[in-house]
């Protein structure tokens, strides 16, 4: 398995290979409209990698500004934003604590498997409570009064119920605490053959995931996604 940060840098087609079969029933889409119907609204994305929840919504909004550290994942999502035609979003390199925007410009702050990051990546020397608010803090800042803030996160790999990987416990109780709403839905990746489910999941999960994948000859892996929010 390869660290995930040089995923985002060097390895952006195969990453976008994965997640690209991920939720095959098709059950974001219906969970964020039942948060906050999103038809002619202003997003904010961060952590928008190759452009999974961009291309989802820009069908739907009315405008979706998208920000990553990675230009590797951008220019993948990019090219699939510019081959849906539509004219109504931005992507642009941005760090999740320091956006390029202006306050108040949306009704919706959203981040999907990213947030996460400023929790993992700082928890060597316990800083990860400090850049942790510091995102929040930015997603407040962008979003109008009575804007709501969206987070999508895993809630187990290979589980068909829902349980906070150890390493997301505490940054998950700190969202409970700090008042986010939250539910859960099934997210399962559905592969195209085995062989490719076992290179895509070998890639980013490891081997030990490759247990977890159904016998199928289009074989299922299940994913739990939590999802919390708070206006």
């Amino acid at each position: 398995m390869l660290d995930h940060h040089d995923v985002y840098l060097t390895s952006a087609a195969e990453y976008d290979e994965l997640v690209s079969a991920e939720d095959h029933e098709q059950h974001i889409l219906p969970a964020l409209n039942a948060i906050r119907p999103l038809a002619g609204l202003d997003v904010v994305e961060l952590g928008a990698g190759s452009g999974r929840l961009t291309c989802l919504l820009a069908p739907i909004v009315r405008s979706i500004q998208a920000f990553d550290l990675s230009p590797a994942m951008l220019a993948v999502a990019q090219r699939k934003l510019l081959a849906g035609g539509r004219t109504n979003w931005r992507v642009q390199e941005a760090d999740h604590r320091q956006l390029p925007l202006a306050d108040g410009v949306a009704d919706v702050a959203l981040s999907g498997w990213s947030i996460c990051y400023t929790v993992t990546w700082y928890q060597e020397n316990e800083a990860w409570r400090a850049e942790l608010g510091k995102a929040l803090a930015e997603m407040r800042r962008v979003l109008r009064p009575g804007g709501v803030i969206i987070l999508l996160e895993t809630q187990g790999t290979g589980q068909t119920t829902p349980l906070a990987p150890p390493h997301l416990a505490d940054y998950y109780t700190y969202l409970d605490a700090a008042g986010f709403a939250s539910t859960w839905i099934r997210t399962d990746y559905r592969f195209a053959s085995q062989a490719e489910a076992a290179r895509l999941v070998r890639f980013f999960f490891g081997d030990d995931m490759l247990a977890h994948l159904g016998p199928q000859p289009e074989p299922i892996l299940p994913e739990c996604t939590g999802i919390w929010w708070k206006t």
